[in-house]
């Protein structure tokens, strides 16, 4: 019976002329073109120097600026007050001022995130040079990055893509299918026939998984061609925690189509609830820059669990142990919220 049911599901797929297209070209598309745009790195900040001291190490500094590929030499500026028009009229970003062996910058912080990054990097190169004792030696820093060595945020963001279209296909996709058979009101006739309750759920969401998989592969298979980034660690890993993110997710999204009259019901309340578990998992940003009662929502948030563990394993090449307490917590999580979803069906209703 399940067997024809699956069937059912695909030839429907098939059928709808933008169903296919969603499933491959989206796809395409965000790993193609979302790793180059969703970048954290801010640039071409652009840097005035008020240099009094005219020293040695200041003009190091002023060349370790200009010689930056994150900052552009704004030029020398006589007082800070010349140098503040300039912060003014928004054709500066941050000031540096070089008096009496001492370092001050100052930011526009007319725009947060540039103040704010630009001065840690300025501070950075400022640090650099700041000498270690009177001899006026300079700080040697030497920095070994163990993993991400060229410093690429693609490689950050291309594991949080893979969760993304999981999440989208194998959740957004089975709830709505659900919820389209209730306007057309064909799941009344399904209703009535010997169908159980379980080879109904299981025929909504088996397609499903398997369009998972298959794009998952094709995400892995565009991410070595496209960038050369590979997976460092198992790939059958990978895979295990695209399977339970999946299940999560086709889980809730069969909770949230039970419970609604209308597609756009279904797809604003689903929208609502995925939009923050993604901003609240660390798939974007650090969690532990979140308030502490905002970082206590992550023990319960299972995108937060497969971000950490895809990539402990796909950047760092983490193992089974390296790993184990994600796959528990996600396990656990999967299974309740698989549970509630099929005690949520009623054939009846």
């Amino acid at each position: 019976m399940i067997k024809y049911l699956i069937q059912k599901e695909f030839l429907q797929i098939r059928r709808n002329s933008f169903m296919p297209r969603i499933i491959f070209i989206f796809p395409i598309m965000v790993m193609c073109v979302m790793p180059w745009v969703m970048n954290q790195e801010v640039k071409n900040i652009r840097v005035d120097v008020v240099d009094y001291d005219r020293t040695t190490i200041s003009q190091q500094l002023v060349h370790s600026i200009e010689a930056s590929n994150y900052f552009i030499f704004n030029g020398q500026k006589s007082t800070y007050q010349e140098a503040l028009k300039d912060i003014e009229t928004s054709t500066a970003d941050i000031i540096l001022e070089i008096r009496d062996g001492k370092f001050l910058i100052a930011a526009n912080a007319v725009n947060g995130t540039k103040g704010s990054i630009g001065s840690a990097y300025l501070s950075q190169i400022v640090a650099a040079k700041i000498t270690p004792t009177a001899a006026n030696i300079p700080l040697d820093v030497n920095t070994l990055y163990l993993y991400n060595k060229g410093q690429d945020y693609k490689v950050f963001m291309i594991p949080a893509l893979m969760g993304i279209l999981m999440m989208m296909l194998c959740g957004f996709l089975p709830a709505l299918n659900i919820v389209s058979e209730k306007e057309k009101g064909t799941i009344e006739q399904i209703n009535v026939t010997p169908v159980s309750k379980w080879s109904f759920i299981l025929a909504k969401l088996i397609p499903y998984w398997i369009i998972g998989l298959l794009v998952l592969t094709v995400c892995l298979v565009l991410s070595w061609l496209v960038y050369g980034i590979t997976c460092q660690g198992p790939l059958g890993l990978v895979y295990l925690l695209a399977v339970l993110l999946a299940l999560f997710f086709s889980s809730f999204g069969l909770i949230i189509s039970n419970n609604s009259n209308s597609m756009q019901q279904a797809m604003l309340v689903m929208w609502f609830f995925v939009v923050c578990l993604m901003l609240l998992s660390g798939l974007f940003t650090p969690v532990r820059s979140m308030p502490d009662w905002a970082y206590l929502t992550t023990y319960i948030n299972p995108m937060h669990y497969f971000a950490d563990a895809i990539r402990t394993v796909f950047v760092r090449g983490g193992g089974f142990q390296s790993i184990a307490h994600q796959l528990l917590a996600l396990s656990i999580i999967t299974l309740i919220m698989s549970v509630l979803a099929v005690a949520s069906y009623r054939k009846n209703s």
